[in-house]
């Protein structure tokens, strides 16, 4: 059953619906938020990671993000460009994985202590089942933490967030969470730095049942 179907079909067309192998055919090697944005999501990911974890880093690209001073056991990154991967120094290993593709996660029930997705979720064509399998995943009480700000490359990005501010963002990310049916939890976080004076960053945060 595609978990989805509780949406309007057309939530997730996007204006550019080519193959995404070929938009991340060479490395973007991009700041996607800016200083004060990128120190703010270090903060949340201290907050709500669990040191010494095993880590699943989805939709990952050249750098993760993770605060040098948050020790992890293993850190995994799935992402459709090997060269951003491989420039990735934080990772332990990395995996090129469409999931607008295959949602569906090659590893084991229970298999991480976390999760995250950063700056990305707006292309997920198929959110909720991606959403299910991240918490298939996680051991029970696992955090995954979905961040995100108002930055995005618009041909690519789903019609509903295209077509929706930044509030409802944090209500829609919500919805995924909960209509994947294996979180609780489910709870919104504005870490905006400063507003008008750089990116903003909001997060959604949830934990396996």
């Amino acid at each position: 059953m595609c978990l989805e179907n509780s949406f309007p079909p057309d939530y997730f067309r996007r204006y550019d619906e080519s193959d995404d192998q070929y938009f991340y055919l060479y490395p973007r090697l991009t700041a996607h938020i800016d200083e004060a944005a990128c120190r703010a999501l270090g903060q949340v990911f201290r907050e709500e990671m669990p040191p010494g974890g095993r880590i699943l880093d989805l939709m990952s690209s050249y750098h993760s993000h993770i605060p040098t001073d948050l020790p992890v056991a293993h850190l995994v990154g799935l992402g459709l460009n090997e060269d951003e991967l491989r420039l990735n120094e934080q990772l332990d290993q990395h995996l090129v994985h469409d999931l607008n593709v295959t949602p569906k996660l090659g590893f084991p029930d229970a298999s991480f202590d976390g999760a995250l997705c950063t700056v990305s979720v707006q292309y997920l064509t198929r959110p909720v089942e991606v959403f299910a399998e991240v918490g298939r995943v996680l051991r029970p009480g696992a955090p995954f933490v979905v961040t995100f700000s108002n930055r995005c490359f618009p041909s690519k990005a789903v019609q509903i967030w295209v077509s929706t501010s930044d509030a409802e963002h944090v209500t829609l990310v919500k919805q995924y969470f909960a209509r994947s049916d294996r979180f609780t939890d489910i709870r919104g976080i504005d870490r905006s730095p400063h507003r008008w004076l750089s990116d903003p960053l909001f997060a959604v945060v949830g934990r396996r049942r």
